[in-house]
């Protein structure tokens, strides 16, 4: 019976981040250029399908950067602006510097607007474009993306310091930043699944391998190999050019092996051992390493990720001509 309580138990939880999210689902729409931007979508798949093709390591680079935007004033395209002579815009925050896919935004814009001028936000465009280089490698959209998103004019690099997860959090501080967005634990073990993609610096792991009490010892609740291996891919002292795969051996793979990674406690970061130090999230982890259920309710968590705080109602927000510069 234990199967199936958790199941219920899931359904539950998950209902509860729903519900909050409702009024925000309520004012985006399936389909919502279908008259004033007929081809917008198909625009953004081929566009982003295309740079995918030829760098594999994109689709990990627009995930993060529309996680990154999301977190900070919610979906409202604030990542995208460049800072301003007598202003640090978020791209300009610690957290933000090695963001990537800025370009591949730019290419979509500019396309989208030869074609419909100031009809499409590029809040649509990075929630569309992220989901379309995750589904690049199953050929098919992996979640429906609503639209009618309308850019933000405001970009500050304090407010991404403030509102972005630390690398190194605890789940008790993880869990209250994504409650603060109705994001349940669910949703936090779930989205952490992005990363079975993509890289980070050796500088964010430094720490749980050289020196995590102040001793110089590992961090115990490190697979002993697996900080070995670190140590061999990460040596002391540190090159800040370094980078290592979150998710060994699979970074270039969306699939359910972080999850696999991280019941063998080997989750690179303090952020995704965190998610083990419970009973409840760790029994989530192993829920999630299967495939089908990771990928569904990685589809459901995204929806609803890029639903924070939207900007859609009347004098809220702009459709900018440039994503890097407000009107």
């Amino acid at each position: 019976m234990r199967p199936i309580i958790f199941v219920v138990f899931i359904i539950t939880v998950a209902g509860l981040g729903i519900c909050n999210a409702d009024k925000q689902k309520q004012k985006l729409k399936m389909n919502y250029y279908h008259k004033s931007c007929p081809s917008v979508e198909k625009i953004v798949k081929e566009i982003t399908w295309s740079r995918v093709a030829a760098d594999p390591t994109l689709p990990a680079k627009l995930l993060r950067l529309h996680y990154h935007d999301c977190f900070v004033r919610g979906c409202d395209a604030s990542i995208l602006l460049d800072s301003a002579p007598n202003n640090s815009g978020e791209k300009a925050a610690v957290p933000n510097r090695s963001l990537g896919g800025y370009e591949v935004i730019d290419d979509i814009k500019k396309k989208v607007e030869q074609v419909c001028p100031n009809q499409v936000s590029c809040a649509d465009i990075l929630t569309l474009a992220a989901r379309d280089a995750v589904s690049y490698q199953f050929g098919r959209s992996m979640w429906q993306v609503a639209t009618g998103r309308k850019d933000g004019r405001i970009s500050r690099a304090s407010e991404a310091l403030d509102s972005l997860p630390s690398p190194s959090a605890n789940l008790s501080s993880l869990l209250g930043q994504f409650q603060d967005n109705h994001l349940d634990i669910v949703d936090l073990v779930t989205l952490s699944g992005a990363h079975t993609i993509g890289v980070t610096h050796c500088t964010l792991v430094a720490r749980r391998l050289y020196n995590f009490t102040g001793k110089g010892d590992a961090d115990p609740s490190l697979n002993p190999n697996y900080a070995t291996t670190l140590r061999k891919l990460c040596p002391n002292p540190i090159n800040r050019a370094t980078v290592v795969e979150m998710d060994p051996k699979s970074s270039l793979s969306f699939d359910s092996h972080y999850f696999e990674a991280l019941n063998q406690h080997m989750g690179l970061l303090g952020s995704d051992a965190a998610l083990m130090t419970t009973s409840l999230s760790a029994r989530i982890v192993r829920k999630l390493q299967n495939p089908h259920v990771f990928l569904a309710f990685f589809g459901r968590s995204m929806k609803k990720m890029s639903e924070i705080r939207v900007l859609t109602g009347i004098g809220e927000g702009e459709i900018r001509r440039n994503c890097r510069v407000a009107n």
